[in-house]
C-alpha cells in the first residue's frame, strides 16, 4: 500500500484526490490531511480515510478540530508549524494542493525527505522554480505534475526522445471570454469570470483561466519542469478541452494526451505512477465528439501570455513577482477594488517597479514575493485614489 498525505485536502484538488482514495481502499493508506479552516469537511475526510493526523492551518480552530475528532485515534493539530509537521511525516506520496505561495514551505518540507510530490500547487514552481529544482536533485525527491496540461506532457514526453523535441504545446479552453471584444471585457463581472465553460476549479484559478493568466503561468511552470526555453513552448486554444497538451518532435510526429475534463484523471495518474490505477470515471467517447477545434490565442485580447513570455525570458525573480502581483490583483478584482481589465496592467506595473534579483533560498523567494505583494497593494490603492 502506498502511504499518502494531502496538503489542501478540502479544496477542489484535495476533494478529487480523496474521492480516488475512497474508491481504492486496498491501494492507499493516509498519513495526514491538511486543510485551511474547513473543520467539518476535514474531520469527515480524516474519519473516512482513517488518517493518522488531521491538521487545520488556522490555529484558533484547534479545539473545534479536536472535538470533531473525539473518540478516534486521529491526531489533531493546528497552525503553520503543524502543516510543516504533516508534510514531514513519512508518507511516500504527497499531494501539494494548498493554493498560492502559502503552500511553498510545506511542499519544500516534503521534498527535503525525498517524497514523491504530486504538484497541483503551481505557484510553488513558478515562484521558486530554480530553488525547487535544486532541492529535488539534492534530496532525490520526485516531482509529478498534476495540472492537466503538464500531466499530459509528462505522459507523452519520453526521456530518450527529449533531444528530438521541437516544441511542447499547452492547450487552453480559452475561457468564457474567448469570443469577447475588448470593449465587452471591460465590463466583465465577478460572476461572469467565475463561470468556466469546462472545468470546476477554485475562484482564483478560474479567474486566471478566464484571462489566460493561468496559461502564462503554466508556460513558466512548464519551462521549469521540463527544461525547455520559452521559444520551445506554444499555447493553443482548444475549446473542447479534450486534448490536454501535445509534444511535437523533429520528425513531424505530434503526440497528444486526451481525456475527459475531470481533474481526477491526472490525479489518478500520479497516484498510480509509475503504473496506473483503475477508476470508474466516464470514458472518453471519441465517436460522440462532434468536433475538435483549435486556434491561436489573441494576445492583444489576452496580454497575460506575452507578459509571461517576457518574464520567462528575463528569469531570476521575475516569475516570483508576476505570480505574487497577480494573486493580489485577482483578489482586488474579487473584492471590487479593481476592474477585470486592471489585473494584467497591475502585474505589469509591479514588475516595472522592482529591480531584478536572483533568490537562492525559500526565504529569499518569500521576501521577493512579499515585496511584490506590497507594491501591488500600493498600485491598487493609488489607482483607486485617482
Amino acid at each position: 500500500m502506498r502511504s499518502v498525505t494531502i496538503l489542501g485536502s478540502t479544496g477542489s484538488i484535495g476533494r478529487s484526490t480523496v474521492d480516488l482514495l475512497i474508491k481504492n481502499p486496498d491501494r492507499f493508506k493516509v498519513e495526514a490531511l491538511v486543510a485551511q479552516k474547513n473543520i467539518e469537511a476535514l474531520a469527515k475526510q480524516a474519519k473516512t480515510l482513517q488518517a493518522k493526523m488531521a491538521v487545520v492551518e488556522e490555529e484558533s480552530l484547534y479545539e473545534e478540530l479536536k472535538d470533531a475528532l473525539a473518540g478516534t485515534d486521529i491526531i489533531p493539530a493546528a497552525g503553520k508549524s503543524a502543516v510543516i509537521e504533516a508534510a514531514q511525516r513519512p508518507a511516500e506520496w504527497v499531494m501539494s494542493a494548498i493554493v498560492g505561495t502559502a503552500g511553498l514551505r510545506s511542499t519544500y518540507a516534503a521534498i527535503e525527505r525525498g517524497a514523491i510530490i504530486a504538484l497541483a500547487n503551481k505557484e510553488s514552481m513558478i515562484s521558486a522554480g530554480p530553488v525547487i529544482l535544486s532541492a529535488l536533485k539534492k534530496y532525490k525527491a520526485t516531482l509529478l505534475p498534476v495540472d492537466s496540461e503538464h500531466n499530459a506532457i509528462f505522459q507523452v514526453l519520453h526521456e530518450p526522445h527529449r533531444p528530438h523535441v521541437e516544441k511542447i504545446i499547452l492547450t487552453a479552453s480559452g475561457g468564457p471570454f474567448r469570443t469577447f471584444t475588448r470593449k465587452q471585457m471591460a465590463s466583465v463581472t465577478i460572476d461572469q469570470a467565475l463561470k468556466h465553460p469546462n472545468w470546476s476549479m477554485g475562484p482564483k484559478v478560474t479567474i486566471d483561466s478566464s484571462n489566460l493568466m493561468n496559461k502564462g503561468l503554466e508556460m513558466i511552470e512548464a519551462s521549469y519542469i521540463f527544461g525547455f526555453p520559452e521559444s520551445k513552448i506554444d499555447i493553443l486554444i482548444h475549446p473542447q478541452s479534450i486534448i490536454h497538451s501535445l509534444v511535437a518532435y523533429e520528425d513531424g510526429s505530434v503526440l497528444a494526451q486526451l481525456g475527459i475534463h475531470d481533474m481526477r484523471v491526472p490525479i489518478a495518474y500520479t497516484l498510480g505512477w509509475p503504473t496506473r490505477i483503475k477508476t470508474d470515471l466516464p470514458r472518453l467517447d471519441l465517436s460522440a465528439l462532434k468536433q475538435l477545434t483549435f486556434e491561436s490565442p489573441d494576445e492583444e485580447l489576452f496580454p497575460a501570455i506575452s507578459l509571461a513570455r517576457e518574464v520567462l525570458k528575463k528569469g531570476a525573480d521575475r516569475p516570483t513577482i508576476m505570480n505574487a502581483a497577480n494573486e493580489i490583483a485577482v483578489q482586488a478584482f474579487i473584492s471590487g477594488k479593481a476592474a477585470y481589465l486592471d489585473i494584467v496592467p497591475i502585474v505589469s506595473q509591479v514588475l516595472d517597479q522592482i529591480e531584478t534579483s536572483s533568490p537562492s533560498s525559500i526565504e529569499e523567494v518569500l521576501l521577493s514575493d512579499q515585496q511584490a505583494r506590497l507594491i501591488a497593494e500600493k498600485v491598487i490603492h493609488k489607482k483607486n485614489a485617482i
